[in-house]
């Protein structure tokens, strides 16, 4: 998928993504980039609203587990199970989540156990930049279940 289509997949499918304005950056199965403005994601002192911020990470690594299925070739409903954002620092204006890479051996062991088990799960990290430096850590821990229809749809 492109870029737009990424982005139009997001916005159509998971219809926050939209009021956020987001813009993909990069996106593929090895690493996704998404940045937003501050103005749809401000708060009462003028900085980015920390649910914002954790909305862009969640997002982000969903995103990365989506295509890296789709690129699998397994239809899958994938969720997010559990997250955790730490804030090191105020957004002053725009902000982008960079998800880290996964290593190999944990991308094998995740699809091994959705086309053996019916499901499986893998954790994905992230970091939220602003202003070209860190304002966030996230780690976040995804669900795939095989053959479910719907907007995790691979």
């Amino acid at each position: 998928m492109t870029r737009e289509e990424v982005e139009a997949y997001l916005k159509e499918h998971i219809p926050l993504s939209a009021a956020m304005a987001i813009k993909i950056v990069a996106a593929g199965p090895d690493g996704v980039s998404i940045e937003v403005p501050l103005g749809p994601n401000l708060n009462h002192r003028a900085t980015a609203f920390g649910g914002s911020v954790a909305a862009l990470a969640i997002l982000a690594g969903w995103t990365l587990v989506h295509l890296r299925l789709k690129e699998e070739g397994l239809v899958t409903r994938t969720v997010v199970q559990s997250s955790s954002v730490d804030y090191d620092a105020p957004i002053h204006g725009t902000f982008t989540a960079v998800t880290e890479p996964v290593e190999p051996l944990k991308w094998e062991k995740f699809v091994r156990a959705i086309t053996r088990h019916g499901k499986g799960r893998i954790g994905i990290a992230a970091n939220v930049v602003a202003e070209g430096g860190a304002a966030a850590r996230y780690t976040g821990a995804y669900v795939a279940i095989q053959g479910r229809k719907g907007a995790g749809e691979g």
